[in-house]
């Protein structure tokens, strides 16, 4: 039988047409290793990000697994002064997931999301499905109808 996170429940309710993916038996432990474990291109393959601005809002940015978050572009494109990312300790009570298995769909509260541009390069991008070993794979549009999102460039450059 395969196993049904809330976030693939949530895509089903909505009719939103996606694949699952588990990499439970794999070991991977890191975004890079997820892909890898899946035969999925890492720049297609996103890890979702919880911050706190200066101002106590949260936000939630998600780059590809390999990208770091650059938090004056994260910062600006939420219009904050300056962003942290939410410690570790706070994830599960804030957002309802752990680390490592944090999905933008089906938080406790839903906060403004922002994903890298480099997510429109592609017809479907795959990310977390709520739970340590499963990812979805959806389009952005799709992602776009679920929950209030935007893009923007908020990857450290690659120089």
């Amino acid at each position: 039988m395969e196993t049904k996170t809330n976030v693939m429940r949530i895509l089903d309710a909505h009719h939103v047409p996606y694949k699952s993916y588990s990499y439970v038996d794999t070991g991977a432990v890191n975004g890079g290793a997820v892909a890898a474990a899946l035969g999925q291109n890492p720049a297609q393959v996103f890890k979702t990000l919880v911050t706190v601005a200066r101002s106590g809002n949260h936000y939630v940015f998600m780059v590809p697994v390999c990208s770091e978050l650059d938090l004056k572009r994260a910062a600006t494109a939420v219009g904050e002064k300056s962003i942290d990312m939410l410690k570790m300790r706070d994830l599960l009570g804030l957002t309802g997931y752990v680390h490592g298995g944090c999905s933008p769909i089906g938080m406790k509260k839903q906060f403004k999301t922002v994903i890298d541009t480099t997510a429109r390069n592609f017809d479907t991008i795959i990310f977390s499905a709520g739970r340590i070993g499963y990812q979805v794979e959806i389009t952005p549009d799709a992602l776009m109808g679920l929950i209030p999102l935007t893009f923007s460039d908020i990857c450290v450059s690659q120089n």
